[in-house]
C-alpha cells in the first residue's frame, strides 16, 4: 500500500499529537493524586511533560503509528504514573478522581484546541485573502487543530470504557464491593484479550465494530458540537 508525502506528514503530526496527549493524561492523574495526598508521582519525577519520563515504545509510538496507517480511529497510552492508593486521604472516592482526572485532560485539552481552531479562522480566512499565507500552511494549520481536538475526543472517551486496566474500571470498582469486586480485579487479566477481540476480530469476521460506534457516538458527536459552524 502506498501513502502519499502528504499522507504520511498528516500520520506523523496524528501520532505526535495523540503521544502529546497521551503525557498530559498521565499527568492529569499524578497531579489528582498530589492534590489527594499522594506524593508517589512527584517523588517519581513523573510530574512532568517531558515526554523521556513516559513515553512507551509500543503503547506511545508504535500503537498510534499502526492505528493511523489503517485509517481507523487512533489513541496510545504513555507509561502508567505510579501512585499508591494507600496514601490517598479518601481511597475509595479518591481513587475514581484520580482516574478522571486523565479523561477529563484530554476533554479540555480538545476544548482548548477547538476554541483556538474557531478564534484563527477568521484571520486565516483574512491572511488567505490578502495572500500573507497559502492555502497549504492554512490547510495544516487547521488540520493540526481539527486532529488536536480529535485524538483527545478518542483518547478520553476510549479511557472510559469499563474495562481493567482503563480508567472508566475505576469508575465501576466505586460501585462493586465484595464479591463482586474481587470478580472484577480477576477480570483485569483477560483485558488485552478482550480489547483484541473488540478491536479486531468482531471488526474483521463478524463486520461488528461495538467500539467504533461508542466512539462515533461520543468522540464524533461531541467533535461535531465543538466545531460547529467552522
Amino acid at each position: 500500500m502506498g501513502y502519499s508525502v502528504n499522507t504520511l506528514v498528516s500520520i506523523a503530526i496524528t501520532v505526535v499529537l495523540v503521544m502529546f496527549s497521551a503525557i498530559v493524561h498521565e499527568v492529569a492523574h499524578g497531579w489528582a493524586a498530589l492534590r489527594c495526598g499522594d506524593t508517589t508521582a512527584r517523588d517519581a519525577g513523573r510530574l512532568t511533560l517531558d515526554p523521556r519520563a513516559h513515553l512507551d515504545g509500543f503503547g506511545s509510538i508504535l500503537l498510534p503509528l499502526v492505528m493511523a496507517l489503517l485509517g481507523g480511529p487512533v489513541f496510545a497510552f504513555a507509561r502508567p504514573v505510579p501512585y499508591n492508593p494507600n496514601r490517598l486521604r479518601h481511597p475509595r472516592t479518591d481513587e475514581v478522581l484520580v482516574a478522571l482526572a486523565g479523561p477529563a485532560s484530554n476533554l479540555l485539552q480538545a476544548a482548548l484546541g477547538a476554541l483556538v481552531l474557531r478564534l484563527a479562522w477568521d484571520p486565516l480566512a483574512a491572511a488567505l485573502a490578502t495572500g500573507a499565507v497559502s492555502y497549504q500552511v492554512a490547510g495544516w494549520i487547521l488540520t493540526i487543530l481539527s486532529t488536536y481536538v480529535s485524538v483527545n475526543l478518542v483518547l478520553c472517551f476510549f479511557n472510559l470504557v469499563p474495562l481493567p486496566p482503563l480508567d472508566g474500571s475505576k469508575v465501576v470498582l466505586f460501585f462493586l464491593s465484595g464479591k463482586a469486586r474481587a470478580a472484577y480485579y480477576r477480570l483485569q487479566q483477560y483485558a488485552m484479550p478482550i480489547l483484541i477481540v473488540v478491536l479486531y476480530v468482531l471488526p474483521s469476521l463478524l463486520g461488528f465494530d461495538p467500539l467504533g460506534i461508542y466512539l462515533d457516538w461520543t468522540a464524533g458527536t461531541l467533535y461535531d458540537l465543538l466545531l460547529l459552524g467552522v
